[in-house]
């Protein structure tokens, strides 16, 4: 029955994303494991030439860099973080690029920072870079742009940017490859999950090694993002022979999570998951069962309080005793929506001097989120 579940995944599925961790890419050492890469390089080449259009988001710069330079352990300093990416960066790209061509392929490398996940056209620019990409046969390596981010730097080592490319491309199926065989319990690997609820979460160790950042915690995240978008997501062994072959013919192996029952659309996608919340929007009950049950547009009425310092047309988060229920755009900067929180939308014009909108989020613009905690 599993293998029938795990089969359907890839009928009709088109586009993958497959996110490569650290340590299946290096050696104990550190170094980076050409020959590692070299078949996984010749896995993506097959499943290019059976149909499917594969896209890599790729770990390993730090890592490869920290081996250049002698560091035994993953430096915690922001600069030698960077300086370590800096030095990796090169060597990793170049490592793809030379096992890609031995096969007949070129690579192009991507570099993302959360700024240009934030910013919708940045977004955009990205979506159509990778697949102007696949459209002309090349492989698009991704990474995040750890030599001047920030925020990257502690971004779950690429586990949340594969969840997010996924959404970005409208991935059939986000394969990600680590050291752990998938998510376990008691010793045993599950084979399926059909929703990644609270129990499942308890089931993440969050051990995180000496050269990579994501640990099962944050892949566990990410996956529960990409099924949310309608992308199924395995989590296996990365250094097992023929691990994708093995994945698409629908071989047993390593935790499949079933997608949602519909893709998101792509705007929605941003609005949901890429852009960052500026702030929250706090609701009362009532407007929270309208938000959540009747897919009511968010009114000035049900507010109760405002927090961070958005303008309108920012995302923002709406939460209910605690919980992000919902994200949206929000028409109203965090001044007026203080100024306007419980009044009637006909009450909104005599409070501020003029009204835009009846509604704070408007429905279009909205999506559910189902209990992240604010």
């Amino acid at each position: 029955m599993t293998a029938e579940i795990r089969k359907r995944a890839f009928v009709n599925a088109k586009i993958l994303v497959v996110k490569i961790g650290t340590n299946v890419l290096s050696l104990d050492n550190g170094l980076l494991d050409r020959d590692r890469i070299r078949k996984i390089a010749a896995e993506v080449v097959q499943l290019r030439e059976d149909g499917y259009n594969v896209v890599i988001v790729s770990s390993g710069a730090i890592g490869a860099g920290m081996a250049e330079l002698g560091m035994a352990q993953r430096p915690t300093a922001l600069p030698e973080l960077q300086a370590a990416a800096s030095v990796g960066q090169g060597k990793l790209i170049a490592a793809y690029d030379e096992c890609f061509r031995e096969q007949g392929y070129y690579t192009g490398q991507i570099l993302i920072t959360r700024e240009d996940v934030n910013d919708r056209q940045r977004y955009l620019n990205g979506r159509n870079t990778i697949l102007s990409l696949l459209s002309m046969g090349a492989i698009p390596v991704i990474n995040e742009n750890d030599t001047i981010s920030i925020d990257e730097i502690t971004f779950s080592d690429n586990d949340i940017l594969s969840a997010l490319v996924a959404s970005l491309v409208k991935a059939d199926v986000l394969i990600m490859l680590s050291p752990a065989p998938g998510l376990c319990r008691q010793e045993q690997v599950i084979d399926v999950v059909e929703r990644i609820d609270k129990d499942v979460k308890r089931l993440a160790s969050g051990d995180t090694s000496a050269r990579g950042a994501g640990g099962m915690d944050s892949k566990l995240e990410a996956a529960s993002m990409a099924c949310r978008a309608g992308t199924a997501t395995i989590i296996a062994p990365g250094r097992e022979e023929n691990i994708l072959t093995r994945i698409v013919s629908g071989e047993p192996i390593g935790t499949l999570f079933l997608a949602g029952e519909e893709k998101i659309a792509s705007r929605k996608g941003w609005i949901g998951m890429a852009a960052q919340s500026k702030g929250v929007i706090h609701v009362d009950a009532g407007a929270a069962r309208a938000v959540q049950e009747r897919g009511k547009s968010l009114l000035a009425s049900g507010i109760v309080d405002a927090t961070g310092d958005f303008q309108k047309g920012d995302v923002v988060s709406i939460s209910a005793d605690g919980t992000e229920i919902a994200r949206g755009l929000t028409n109203y900067s965090s001044d007026d929506v203080k100024q306007i929180m419980g009044l009637r939308s006909s009450k909104i014009a005599n409070q501020l001097g003029s009204k835009s909108y009846d509604e704070v989020v408007h429905r279009n613009n909205m999506v559910l989120v189902k209990g992240i905690e604010t």
